[in-house]
């Protein structure tokens, strides 16, 4: 289910309930569950891919990054109002303002009655290079039964704007929601300090401009917070060149080709690295997370275990121990 908004904060806090997450999906056997690609490339004469419309009001989510303006603080809020089913106060924010993000939470606080499908089919034709616009024209169409024309939006999402919050979601969406979004980086890295997030950001991309490992390595590792994973694993890769003996830019660099679209380009670049740096737990430590993110909890278990062994006073075996005890008696299933 998509979220309101998703805040600097609350990415960078991810870590935080990280081993709780994967403690989760180990315990439930890490079962992926398929969402609306069960009828992936289906047009809509095929039976299965229009079914009834859903009740209720489609979920929206708008991530405004390193925006703390009012207007990205209002429709935030209105998107959790909106989320939380108090449709009239969202509406009300929503009215205050112009901008995409507002039409499309006012068609969806009026849904179904204000042909809320209708509206988010032509704000999408009169944005065709806005990936909010063609993500919400997904839900809108799912929330109408057309499950097919569903897959189809994210998939352009997907494919159209990859470097975009909106196309991460639409993974969620296409590939299974109970997985987490990104994979979570654990770096030992330290980031300027700032008066404002996107004050912040700036300070790393002018970084980053220098021929310097780490400062591109921050500048990424910011990036993929912000969930612009291509930027991201461009400066994670330009790092791992620069500095290609460093465990950590190479591991960096692997896990940036992640996508639910095609797990296998991370691991043919991750695996790898077990040879090339055997003692650094980072990598064995990713390894695991990815490998129990892709359903694989037994393998992953292994991984974790093995950064741990390597490394038992480092936070890399003090976040598997954690994990190990959360887990407790349900074992890998």
């Amino acid at each position: 289910m998509a979220t309101a908004a998703r805040p600097l904060a609350a990415a960078r806090s991810r870590r935080i309930v990280l081993v709780v997450a994967v403690a989760a999906l180990i315990a439930a056997g890490a079962v992926v569950g398929v969402t609306v690609l069960q009828t992936r490339g289906e047009t809509t004469t095929v039976p299965g891919s229009v079914t009834k419309p859903r009740s209720g009001i489609p979920p929206v989510f708008f991530d405004f990054g390193v925006r703390d303006d009012p207007e990205a603080r209002d429709l935030a809020r209105a998107a959790e109002l909106l989320n939380a089913k108090h449709v009239a106060a969202a509406r009300a924010i929503f009215e205050r303002h112009h901008s995409l993000q507002a039409q499309i939470g006012l068609a969806f606080a009026g849904w179904p009655g204000d042909d809320g499908l209708g509206t988010l089919k032509r704000l999408a034709a009169e944005n065709p290079d806005s990936a909010v616009a063609e993500y919400h024209l997904g839900w809108a169409y799912l929330w109408s039964g057309r499950i097919a024309d569903a897959a189809a939006a994210w998939n352009r999402v997907d494919t159209r704007f990859p470097d975009s919050p909106e196309s991460v979601e639409a993974e969620n969406q296409l590939y299974s929601a109970d997985k987490p979004d990104l994979p979570d980086l654990v770096l030992p890295l330290s980031l300027p300090g700032a008066a404002s997030a996107a004050a912040q950001l700036r300070v790393l991309a002018a970084d980053a401009r220098k021929p310097d490992a780490e400062a591109k390595l921050r500048y990424g590792y910011f990036l993929w917070q912000l969930w612009h994973r291509v930027s991201a694993e461009r400066q994670f890769a330009a790092a791992a060149r620069l500095a290609p003996q460093d465990p950590y830019a190479r591991t960096a660099a692997a896990v940036g080709l992640f996508t639910k679209r095609a797990p296998a380009r991370a691991f043919a670049r991750l695996g790898p690295l077990t040879a090339v740096f055997p003692h650094a737990p980072v990598v064995r430590f990713e390894l695991g997370l990815l490998l129990i993110a892709t359903a694989q909890p037994a393998k992953g278990l292994k991984q974790l275990r093995l950064a741990a062994a390597e490394a038992p006073r480092s936070s890399y075996a003090k976040a598997v121990r954690t994990l190990l005890s959360r887990i407790g008696k349900h074992g890998t299933k």
